[in-house]
């Protein structure tokens, strides 16, 4: 699935399905519900009305099912007809595996993909993660021929009228985003460093009209970045803080995305056993999924200043790594006993969230990283855990995280009874916790705000995705499509507006709403 061009057209045209093979792909209510006359030049003359009818009415999705249509170069494939109400009712973690398994091969494919205009959004993202970009199989390099895949959306129930070139274009940027972090993501340490993610950051940049503000190495310690530096110094290529600013005419508020880029963690000299290191090229899940939804927000109209700031070291062994014991000054100006040089993340992003604090003038600081393997079980494989000062925000995330396939689900937020796990005798805190077996996931988020302090009046939101940034061996491009959804508000693109729940009420069921005047700030 590596290198394929994906395209996303009004109209894929009719085709040979032996010249062009092709993927119907729906829930099966909606399969349906598409005439005959519209997927006719799709598959004559290899599929005939009776078959295409005789096809649907065999298929019972349990939870997912397929039907060849024709030999290997035609087939529809349902969803599950129905989801639990912590799942996206567009289910776009079956539609990446269906596309994955059921897609025939070939050079040029086209996928149908029939859903309602409130899923496109949450589909397009999905089928974004079945093509992986990053790639270094011998034989990908020999070949000459560009693959490519072209995605028509055929759209039923309310609001089922043509998609237009605007929601085209949205749909094309924000998969962009995906394929973007999730390549990132794959791409080892060896190619990856510090260095290289610097180059992925002007390039967005470059391509935005943005220059970047970048602090790096020796830069960092003598500016008071404790965290950042002490994680990254031991490491060939040096640490750094990057931040590409968006500051539009007009804008009512400002907000800052900061990112977790560890572009490899061996533990540091609290090493990793031989089990757990490896995989630890996706400990910058955060900073490229910051970086993709970035890229495609500015793209969309964005029309409130954002920051996005990126927090890049490699947690590397050398004679100047951090030992345990080593008392770290952060840009917060509090002091912290590393106990574990492994609880890194959240050493890097209490910089950063302090930086977006007193120098950016955030009103609303998100973080977002791969921040602890405890994430996985707390909130499982396919929902990121989110931890924030605010009912509205939290509810807010587990709708966007819905609407968009990105998945996410709360943690206990309660500073009073977790922070105590971080107290030291000698400094203002530990960097890990006492009791490993007390909400590691909620004490890791709970350090990185308590560098912006509990008494913080605007709004702050963590979210851990160690778990979701990967699907086996491969990167999802996570937390791009939950970032645009959640800011969606922000921007001038209908459908973006379409899929955020901010700025409209928040379903009782999915939490209480805050009165706090500051806090229902929403963009």
């Amino acid at each position: 699935m590596a290198n394929v061009g994906l395209q996303f057209q009004a109209s894929a045209g009719d085709a040979d399905p032996q010249s062009r093979p092709l993927l119907l792909l729906g829930q099966l209510h909606h399969l349906h519900r598409v005439p005959w006359s519209h997927v006719r030049g799709k598959l004559q003359p290899r599929v005939t009305e009776e078959l295409w009818q005789a096809a649907l009415s065999t298929l019972n999705p349990n939870p997912t099912d397929s039907c060849p249509l024709y030999l290997n170069y035609a087939t529809v494939a349902a969803l599950p007809s129905r989801v639990s109400r912590h799942n996206s009712p567009s289910a776009a973690h079956f539609v990446t595996r269906l596309v994955r398994t059921c897609l025939p091969p070939g050079t040029h494919r086209c996928i149908l993909m029939v859903c309602e205009r409130s899923d496109a959004f949450a589909s397009a993202c999905a089928l974004a993660r079945a093509f992986p970009l990053f790639t270094h199989r011998s034989g990908a390099s020999r070949r000459s021929e560009k693959k490519t895949v072209t995605v028509e959306f055929f759209l039923v129930g309310q609001d089922n009228g043509p998609v237009e070139v605007s929601t085209l274009q949205c749909l094309t940027n924000a998969t962009e985003g995906v394929r973007l972090a999730a390549r990132i993501v794959d791409t080892p340490c060896n190619e990856m460093n510090t260095d290289t993610f610097l180059e992925e950051i002007k390039k967005v940049g470059k391509d935005l009209g943005i220059t970047p503000t970048i602090i790096r190495d020796e830069e960092l310690k003598t500016r008071g970045f404790g965290g950042i530096y002490g994680v990254g110094k031991a490491a060939l290529h040096p640490p750094a803080l990057a931040v590409l600013s968006h500051t539009p005419e007009g804008a009512t508020q400002t907000i800052a995305w900061v990112g977790k880029g560890i572009v490899y963690d061996t533990g540091g000299l609290s090493i990793k056993g031989k089990t757990t290191m490896p995989g630890m090229k996706r400990d910058c899940g955060g900073a490229a999924a910051v970086l993709g939804a970035f890229r495609a927000a500015i793209k969309q109209g964005f029309k409130d200043n954002l920051h996005a700031v990126f927090c890049l070291a490699e947690n590397s062994v050398g004679p100047n790594a951090t030992r345990p014991d080593d008392i770290h000054l952060l840009y917060s100006g509090k002091t912290v006993e590393i106990n574990n040089t492994d609880a890194e993340g959240r050493l890097v992003l209490a910089d950063g969230v302090s930086y977006a604090c007193k120098d950016l003038g955030a009103d609303i600081i998100l973080d977002m990283a791969t921040l602890t393997g405890a994430q996985g079980i707390a909130t499982g494989k396919y929902h990121a855990a989110v931890l924030t000062n605010s009912a509205e925000w939290e509810a807010a995330c587990v709708k966007a995280g819905r609407r968009c396939g990105d998945l996410v689900h709360p943690l206990v937020y309660c500073p009073e009874l977790h922070f105590s796990e971080f107290t030291s005798a000698v400094a203002d805190m530990k960097n890990s916790v006492a009791d490993r077996d007390n909400s590691p996931s909620s004490c890791a988020g709970l350090f990185i705000a308590s560098h912006i302090g509990f008494d913080w009046p605007g709004v702050w939101v963590h979210l851990d995705i160690a778990a979701p940034v990967h699907a086996g061996e491969r990167a999802t491009g996570f937390g791009v499509a939950l970032l645009l959804a959640l800011f969606g508000r922000a921007s001038e693109d209908p459908l973006l507006n379409l899929v955020s729940p901010l700025g409209c009420e928040v379903d009782a069921q999915e939490g209480d709403v805050e009165r706090d005047s500051k806090r229902r700030r929403l963009v």
